[in-house]
């Protein structure tokens, strides 16, 4: 029985502690909030704490916390769990500077635990079909790639909230879509130049950054791809798309959150019989990302009690924040221009 604890007690953490339960028992939760820790704690049994570094000297039994803090938080409260000697389980995006993944990534190897990174969007049945094709070289080589994240996040979704302000959230693209970058990565390679603009069009005193952005991407291996994202889509979440042209086949993966696969045009082959695959995170009025966290917390299970290979490494993670890094940088050199 894997024993968990939870950092950060927002709506995230309510999906952690519904898989927690699953897979193993909830132990202790920590927010600074004492409300949302005593309520979640409650739900599950587990121990109310109001300050991490209580929870860390007190709990001893634990081997994993799962740390669901807001982003800018993950870094310090992840080394800070690792240093106590704990696994962890850190939530998208990995941290918002590579510097700082790499200072978690070096804490982990230092304290010889395992730091996992939540990816799920990897395990979207016409996502993982996709990347099977690839691998497979049905596709020939991989002329060019179009994400499309087309979004609605209105102004209450930021009131009184850590979300919108660049120290705890540091930009659309880490909150919104970092899953969305992860598979340009996962699936096409690494990125070698980025052009990017970005602004802020509807959120203007709201959030501390943009709600829309265009970009060029060139990756190592030749491939030309582009980013058109945005929270501005009237109302509703419109689409969130993947487009691949390769030299035998053309694929589109859509839907709102990656979760149909619109389109397929493959030389002498078809991806058929595809499970319907998990419902996406509802957020009162909004919808999230699909809901796989089940299948990552089968994974640290599976890691750490049958010597699985990890479905996600913290390199990984670091690299799809690097990748956001280059585009927060050309987008900064380009509108001060």
């Amino acid at each position: 029985m894997i024993k968990f604890a939870i950092i950060g007690c927002g709506r995230i953490a309510q999906r952690h502690a519904e898989h927690i339960a699953k897979f193993g028992a909830l132990i202790a939760v920590c927010d600074i909030v004492s409300e949302k820790a005593d309520v979640l704690a409650n739900q599950y049994g587990a121990k109310a704490y109001y300050e991490i570094s209580e929870l860390l000297s007190a709990e001893k039994e634990i081997d994993v916390v799962s740390i669901c803090s807001p982003n800018g938080l993950h870094a310090i409260h992840s080394i800070l769990s690792l240093n106590a000697g704990f696994h962890v389980l850190c939530e998208k995006p990995m941290a918002i500077s590579t510097t700082d993944c790499g200072k978690m990534i070096q804490a982990a190897e230092k304290a010889n635990r395992r730091l996992f990174a939540i990816k799920q969007n990897r395990f979207n049945p016409p996502v993982a079909a996709v990347k099977k094709i690839i691998d497979e070289g049905r596709l020939g080589n991989i002329l060019s790639v179009q994400l499309s994240c087309f979004w609605n996040r209105n102004h209450e979704y930021y009131e009184n909230s850590w979300k919108g302000t660049a120290d705890l959230d540091g930009g659309t693209l880490y909150t919104q879509f970092s899953h969305f970058v992860d598979l340009l990565y996962w699936m096409i390679g690494d990125v070698d130049e980025v052009l990017s603009y970005t602004s802020n069009y509807m959120h203007k005193g709201i959030i501390d950054f943009e709600d829309t952005g265009v970009v060029i991407l060139k990756f190592n291996n030749g491939v030309l791809g582009t980013i058109n994202y945005t929270v501005n889509s009237y109302e509703k979440n419109m689409e969130g798309s993947l487009t691949i042209f390769g030299e035998k086949g053309t694929v589109k993966i859509g839907g709102q959150y990656l979760n149909e696969l619109e389109y397929q045009n493959i030389e002498n082959y078809s991806i058929t019989n595809l499970p319907e695959g998990n419902k996406p995170n509802h957020y009162g009025n909004y919808v999230g990302s699909m809901s796989n966290h089940d299948k990552v917390y089968q994974n640290v299970v599976d890691v750490l009690c049958n010597q699985a290979a990890i479905n996600t490494s913290a390199f990984e993670a670091m690299k799809t924040v690097e990748i956001i890094e280059k585009i927060y940088q050309s987008a900064k050199k380009n509108n001060h221009e």
